[in-house]
């Protein structure tokens, strides 16, 4: 937790408070404090209940409304976590007020939590969408973290601008939220108001950064904090493997088809985890600023696509116990689909972060979308869960393949180019 420099010496220690004055955005050795580990822990079970709630309404065939609760939940969470992370690399001086909103947020990230299933079914009716409990926790999170930007903007006169930007833009998506919740308003006419206020709340960073200035949030740190919750969602692709592998224990004993499964969950998290760690974001955020909207906009997708594939595998349980509505092949899709959402947005992003199209990956990309296409035919051909799973396994592993013995000379060649010429 020690700094170099000036915003070493900024540092609270958690025994007096002192200002924020912005910390310094070429800090040697920044690396994500163990609050915001402690932090990232509540952000473990949201994710978890959203994945959850995930799995059993695609079990049970309701495709469409799954796909747009967990969407919207999905931002939710990720979005508490963004609007948190940012703040922090530019403000984090580890006083005793800093901990203590911290822990305020932490409980509203939980309370939020609390509230996911009651999205998800009111969604699934398809009446209107009962967010009351998600929107209580937003309130908890964001009364801490409005106080945090007033209390910045006084201690860093040089940036007031932006952090009371920050600050009003935060207040106004809030009392859409609040007003939007307690509203009686019909499920289209809630899509038609949440998109206007997601306008809000993605436009509004980007005015105050771009009209007011910016912050001194660190690239480094930033890039490991993205690198953290990917992890974090990983964790429900192990999640998922459990669960898949001891509903087929119950009901078959350890049988190859256990041991099928045990290596297709494990391979597919240690291959998805290895194809997004195989560019040096931090890098390439340090010399071009500009291009973190869309990379940091661009995780939500990651994120999603990654808690969707350890629901998928939950999915896969379900088959297995014979009570999912939709089959062996309804589960493999259930976890190619979101494997390939994944590969494709890391696709993306590599190439947003290098200002051109990431060709080392392109055409492993193609290469994963025909082992993912292959998988679900074989699925739909009766070919057992485990087989199929260990095929859709292959796609990100070819991906890695395929860089670890040609692509990484073409990256470094880009990376060395667009460095230079930055």
């Amino acid at each position: 937790m020690s700094g170099t420099g000036v915003a070493g010496t900024q540092r609270g220690w958690g025994h007096r408070l002192v200002p924020l004055s912005g910390r310094n955005a070429n800090e040697l050795h920044r690396t994500a404090t163990p609050l915001e580990l402690l932090f990232d822990l509540t952000f473990v079970v949201a994710i978890s209940q959203a994945s959850s709630e995930l799995a059993h309404l695609l079990a049970d065939g309701h495709t469409a409304s799954a796909l747009l609760a967990f969407a919207f939940c999905m931002f939710a969470i990720c979005w508490a976590w963004i609007n948190f992370s940012w703040f922090a690399s530019a403000y984090d001086t580890d006083d005793w007020f800093f901990r203590v909103t911290t822990m305020v947020q932490m409980t509203g990230v939980l309370v939020l939590a609390l509230g996911l299933p009651a999205v998800f079914d009111s969604i699934d009716e398809g009446q209107y969408v009962n967010n009351v409990i998600v929107v209580a926790g937003y309130v908890i999170m964001r009364v801490a973290m409005v106080a945090q930007w007033l209390r910045a903007a006084r201690g860093d006169p040089a940036r007031r601008r932006v952090l009371l930007a920050y600050a009003g833009f935060i207040s106004v998506a809030q009392i859409g939220w609040i007003v939007l919740a307690v509203a009686d308003v019909s499920l289209v006419a809630f899509g038609l108001w949440a998109a206007a206020l997601y306008l809000v709340e993605l436009g509004g960073p980007i005015t105050a950064e771009t009209r007011f200035g910016g912050t001194s949030w660190h690239p480094h740190h930033i890039a490991e904090r993205y690198g953290l919750l990917t992890i974090i969602t990983l964790g429900e692709v192990i999640l998922g493997t459990v669960a898949s592998v001891s509903a087929v224990v119950e009901t078959q004993g350890w049988s190859a088809q256990a041991i099928l499964l045990v290596m297709a969950g494990v391979g597919l998290a240690f291959g998805m985890w290895w194809v997004y760690f195989i560019l040096p974001s931090g890098s390439l955020l340090a010399r071009y600023r500009s291009r973190s909207w869309l990379w940091g906009y661009g995780h939500l997708v990651v994120f999603g696509a990654t808690a969707a594939v350890g629901a998928g595998l939950h999915v896969g349980a379900y088959a297995v116990e014979g009570v999912a509505h939709i089959g062996v092949l309804g589960a493999v899709l259930s976890v190619a689909v979101p494997v390939f959402v994944f590969c494709a947005a890391v696709v993306a992003l590599h190439s947003l972060l290098l200002g051109e199209l990431a060709r080392y990956l392109v055409l492993p990309g193609l290469a994963a979308l025909v082992v993912l296409v292959l998988a679900v035919a074989m699925a739909g051909g009766g070919v057992s869960l485990g087989v199929c799973l260990l095929i859709v396994m292959a796609a990100p592993a070819s991906i890695v393949v395929a860089f670890e013995v040609v692509g990484h000379r073409e990256q470094a060649s880009i990376i060395a180019r667009v460095l230079k010429s930055a």
